[in-house]
């Protein structure tokens, strides 16, 4: 019996962002952070927030524990205006303040073509990272929109500007943190 193959029709959505994201637990109390995370990310993504069309779970691994999801955007302006929204907003900017003994990436893939990662106290090399040489996320290659290259318009505010976040704001590329990741977005 021959196997059924089916493919889909994406013509409908022709601006479709595919984003990949993951936290990987790098010390002990990264483990509390992550589990205490859990349920606020779940009933965010169930509030149906506009423009995500599918979010799926996603285990990396178990040892050491490495968790994330899949989710499926209308567009990268759908997406950018959750992740300027309240609750994300707040998970980011305290993430970046101290990443609780975790690391968090995501990698974004583009219907129209292309793609961009951030890698941010990761302490081993993930996905692209794992290919491909790794730069601090400075200047033009700050924010995931620039990286994407689809220009320096955001449409909502940065969660975190970069020159509030590195603090001297000339956008040089500069050494990534102590911390071995490069952390910004």
């Amino acid at each position: 019996m021959r196997v059924e193959r089916q493919t889909v029709d994406l013509s409908a959505y022709p601006d479709l962002v595919v984003i990949y994201l993951g936290m990987r637990v790098r010390r002990p109390r990264g483990l509390a952070y992550l589990v205490g995370l859990g349920p606020q990310i779940q009933k965010s993504w169930k509030a149906q927030p506009d423009g995500l069309l599918l979010h799926e779970n996603v285990i990396w691994s178990l040892i050491p524990p490495h968790v994330g999801m899949r989710q499926y955007w209308r567009d990268l302006d759908s997406l950018e205006r959750w992740t300027r929204s309240e609750p994300h907003r707040r998970w980011w900017q305290d993430f970046l303040k101290d990443s609780g003994g975790t690391g968090f990436w995501h990698e974004a893939y583009f219907m129209s073509g292309g793609a961009e990662a951030i890698y941010d106290d990761m302490s081993a090399a993930t996905g692209f990272a794992r290919f491909a040489p790794t730069r601090p996320a400075r200047g033009a290659v700050f924010s995931a929109r620039r990286r994407a290259g689809r220009g320096a318009a955001l449409t909502a505010a940065p969660v975190i500007p970069e020159q509030a976040y590195y603090g001297d704001g000339d956008g040089d590329e500069a050494e990534s943190s102590d911390r071995g990741g490069v952390r910004a977005d």
